[in-house]
Order: C-alpha cells, then structure tokens, then sequence
C-alpha cells in the first residue's frame, strides 16, 4: 500500500539514503519506515502512534530528514537545525569544533556567527601572535565538514555569519567568489536597519574591532551593498539576514540574543540551541468540485498532528551534546510549515505571483499559526509552558501559556517534498519538466504530475512540449491556450519582486523564518538583485538569498540545455 505513493524518483532516494541498511543492503521497506518513525515519536502512545502513522503513511505530513533517517536508533538524533556559539577564545571555538562533528556526524545541520572573533592579522596577547580571524576559522570548519560528510547520507551543511560591521566584511563578502572553496558553508551578512538606512542615504559605515569597539575603518555604505549584490549575482551569496527584525520578534530575548541561523537560514536560534521541522503536504487539502475549494477542517486537523508529533521530537530526540539537551527542553521550538504550495495553486486556478496568490498563501499561513497556537496552548495546560514563558514576548503580547518558544517556520522540504511528489516549500514551480541532481550523482528527470495530467486532458501532452518545457522552462513561447499558459507559471516568469512578495506575506504569520530563494533568470542584472535585498527588508523579512540561473556548474534543478542559461 505505502509503496505505491512514492513515484520511482521518491524510491530510488529512499533507498538511496533513509531506509535502514545493513552490508550495504536496505533491510526495511517505506512502509516499515513511516511504522518506525511513527513509533519511536509516539512513544507509548497507540493512540498518538496510529494518528502519526496515518498523516505519514498519506504523505500528508512529513519531518525533517534526519528524523526519518535517525528515528528508532539507539542514538537517534532527530532535528535538522543547530547554532553554536563562537567566542573569541581559542579552547572554545575547539569545544564548538567538537560539537560540530557530533552534530554532522548525526545528519544535522550547524550555523554559526563568526562576528565575535577578532579580525585577521589582529594582536594576540597571549601567544604574541596575530588572529586567524573568521575566515581562518571559518575555512577550518569547512574542512571538519567535508571529512564528517554528515554521515554520508545529507550533504555537509552549515551558515556562517558576519555582521557588516566587522573589518573582515569585505573578505568575508569575496569568500566564495571562487565556488570550488568553502563548499560546505552557505554565507550571510547580518545587516542592521542602520546599514539600510546608510545605504539609502549613501553615507558613511564604520567598521568596528569586535574586541576592542574601536573603529578600524570607515567605507562607504552604498559601495559595501555594491558588493554584497555583486558577489550574490555572481555565485548566490552572500545572503543576508536582518538581524534587527530576527532580535525584535525573539521568542526569549531574556535568554540572549539571536546572532546566526541554519544552513538554509529559516530558523534563527539561540547558540545552543536546535529545532526539529516538519511540513504539511498542502495537496492534500484541495478539494476539487466543492464550494470551497480548500478542505479548512483538514488543514487543521494536520495542524494539530505536525505540532503533536514535532513536540514529541523533542523528548524522544539524542541531542549531540549537554547544552543542547537543556536548552530544547527548555524552550522548546518547533518548527511547522508547508510544501506544495505552488501545486495548490494551480489546483485552484490561480497564478502563482498574482495578488490572489499573495492573499491565499498568507491565509493558509495565518491558519496554520492560529491552529498551532491552539494546540501549544493545549499541550501547555497538560504538561507546562515552556521555560520562561513569563518573560517571553508570547507573554507580553497576552497570550495564554504556550508549551512552545516557537511553532512556525517555512522550510526549503528539498526531498521530503521530492518524497511526497510535491513542489518545495513555497517555492513556484522550476519547471514543468526539469532534472534534478542528487547527492550520488544520480540525474532524475521529473515532469510535474499535474501538469501532464491537464495537457493529456486537453490533448496538448505530445514530445514537442515537453522538448520545450525542458529547455526552457516556461509556457511562455509555447503554442498553448492561453488560459494553461496564464496559469502555469515557473520561477522563470516571475519578477524578483513577486517572489519577495510571497516570501514576505508567509513571514508574517511564521515565528521564525522562511527558506524562499529569489530565483532570477541567467539574464537578470545586478539591480534586480538590489531591488529584492531592499524590498526584503521594507517588508520585513527576516532574511533573503538570491539565486541567478546557471551560475554553479553543481545546480540542485536543472533545464536540458537551456538556450539562454550560461553553464561554468
């Protein structure tokens, strides 16, 4: 029965890296899979145990990776996302290396603030010698990652983080302008609202010493952002996070302050801390010739079981290391979002970038919080709020007690979305036929389900169109009518400011972030690159990435030999 969901891609990649294996030879079957993840987060909960399964088993609902791939071992680490801290001191930053090879070695991924170190060539009084600096240390974290290779089964991943105003920005901007270093980092700059107020006033922007608060050197604000934007058109990153808004809306700042994110940079964490994601397949809530098109009771319903089964993550979850145990004890977070969002869309006939679009996915969103709220609320009256709720920003905006720091959060669902045949996240559609390049080396080609289904239905589906959607991705010169050309839309049709539009209605009602890549044509020019940074943070995002088409040789989604797209 299980079986039978997963198309030939979805089990060509569970064999390949979540189902159990022994001599090199898988020893379950998907169906045993989802019984064991259900299991081992249920605990003794039959009844908890059947509900989990059921949303599994519907492919309604799923977690992140290393809970499918971890689940049921005696060693079974469960969360996806980590921070760990980085002081300037020597012993430490070791301590955190440690740390880092536990956390990879276990599937998961770390971010990392490197702002606190010292710039490079810096004095070292205790050795009489000069600093590394972030780079440094930052290359030597690359190298764990690539020995540790995340077990062999994800992809080493981390975030590393530099404040703009750190001497070594504008090394750290350049760092991966050559993408055949620093491979296992994806890089940020963690921009304030003064930076963005410099920019637009082209003034001045001091660099400080993070040791000593002393001024290093002043450059111009609007030549640094220059950068930053070069550098992302050239290679994807840097991105940016607004560290501001992150800080504003810290669920705990009694706790500390937020300074790093993880690798795909949706959930700002406290060092120390982690979070376990999990995303509703929002297919399955479309209800075809019904006066409401979308099934509101069962999206609640998923709701209530992706915050039951995320806050059992956390007591059934082997955390890597002591601090990390206490401080996901503590506060709890979670992390509840959606895949599949651009299928829905054409399920209902809207078009992905067009204003209806905006307002059904900050419904949806606005739904799901509200639900997740309640839930919390229940749970907290059960077994207790989360630790210092008094003093929480839940608690001062007059919420009832919550059992979690934090419920909402936007995830890229890379393959768990390829496991359930849904598009990723809240992104738009790549293409209707498209390759995709995973882990091995494996090439899987991929036509949207749903789109074939309609061109067979009109009698358009021939090898002609197909040609067309695989190299070029997008209807836009196909000979269709124009009501399909109208409705299906890929990222190639989309301006930067649609997708910054989207990405910005789902923050609203996400309490951490959300993974939504600007994707931009091969063609798009340095500027388009500016207006996305700038409208993210006028609309209060929490973070932004861009990504030009063609400009890394290793592309996750790629077109057959598409006209206009320049391969390295």
């Amino acid at each position: 029965m299980i079986k039978n969901l997963f198309t030939e891609n979805a089990l060509t990649v569970l064999h390949d890296r979540y189902l159990w294996r022994k001599s090199k030879r898988n020893v379950e079957t998907p169906e045993e899979m989802l019984k064991r993840v259900a299991k081992h987060v249920a605990g003794p909960s039959k009844q908890l145990e059947k509900r989990f399964l059921l949303a599994l088993s519907e492919l309604a609902f799923l977690p992140n990776s290393p809970t499918l791939m971890n689940a049921g071992k005696k060693q079974a680490q469960l969360a996806a996302c980590f921070v760990l801290p980085l002081a300037d001191d020597l012993t430490e930053i070791m301590n955190t290396l440690k740390s880092t090879a536990l956390i990879h070695q276990s599937g998961g991924g770390t971010g990392f603030s490197f702002s606190s170190l010292r710039p490079e060539k810096s004095q070292v009084q205790s050795s009489n010698g000069v600093a590394a600096g972030p780079l440094g240390f930052l290359s030597l974290f690359n190298e764990l990652t690539q020995t540790i290779k995340q077990g062999g089964l994800r992809r080493g991943a981390n975030m590393g983080v530099l404040s703009v105003e750190h001497p070594d920005i504008e090394a750290f901007i350049h760092c991966k302008t050559d993408i055949s270093k620093i491979t296992n980092f994806n890089i940020s700059v963690a921009v304030t609202n003064k930076f963005i107020n410099a920019v637009k006033n082209d003034s001045s922007w001091n660099l400080i010493d993070p040791h000593t608060r002393k001024k290093v050197k002043t450059v111009s604000a609007s030549k640094l952002f220059q950068d930053i934007c070069e550098a992302a058109w050239l290679t994807g990153e840097p991105g940016l996070i607004f560290i501001d808004e992150i800080n504003k809306n810290n669920p705990t700042p009694k706790k500390g302050i937020m300074e790093a994110t993880n690798p795909c940079g949706e959930q700002p964490l406290l060092p120390y801390e982690a979070c376990n994601l999990g995303s509703i397949n929002l297919n399955v809530i479309y209800q075809k010739n019904n006066s409401d098109s979308i099934n509101w009771s069962k999206l609640s319903e998923l709701t209530e079981t992706g915050v039951l089964f995320l806050d059992r993550v956390i007591d059934t979850c082997t955390y890597p290391v002591p601090e990390i145990h206490d401080l996901c004890h503590a506060n709890r977070k979670i992390g509840l979002g959606v895949m599949g969002f651009a299928d829905l869309l054409l399920k209902l006939n809207i078009a992905y970038g067009s204003p209806e679009s905006y307002v059904v996915g900050e419904k949806i969103m606005e739904f799901i919080r509200t639900q997740a709220v309640l839930v919390s609320q229940q749970l907290a009256k059960k077994h207790g709020a989360f630790d210092g709720f008094s003093q929480s920003l839940w608690n001062k905006r007059g919420l009832k007690p919550l059992r979690n720091a934090t419920l909402t959060t936007i995830a890229p669902t890379g393959t768990i979305s390829l496991l359930c045949n849904a598009s990723a996240g809240i992104e738009p559609i790549f293409s209707y036929a498209y390759e995709r390049h995973v882990l091995d080396k494996k090439i899987l080609r991929e036509v949207h389900p749903y789109a074939e289904a309609v061109l067979k239905e009109r009698g358009l589906y021939n090898e002609s169109l197909l040609k067309i959607m695989s190299q070029e991705g997008t209807f836009k010169d196909a000979s269709i009518p124009d009501d399909i050309k109208n409705i299906f839309v890929t990222t190639r049709d989309l301006t930067a400011t649609q997708h910054v539009e989207m990405q910005a209605r789902f923050q609203k009602h996400s309490d951490s972030g959300v993974s939504k890549t600007i994707n931009l044509s091969n063609k798009a020019s340095v500027q388009d690159v500016q207006v996305a940074f700038m409208l993210a943070a006028k609309l209060k995002c929490k973070g932004i990435t861009i990504y030009r088409d063609g400009t890394r040789p290793d592309q996750v989604l790629q077109l057959k030999n598409c006209p206009d797209c320049t391969r390295i």
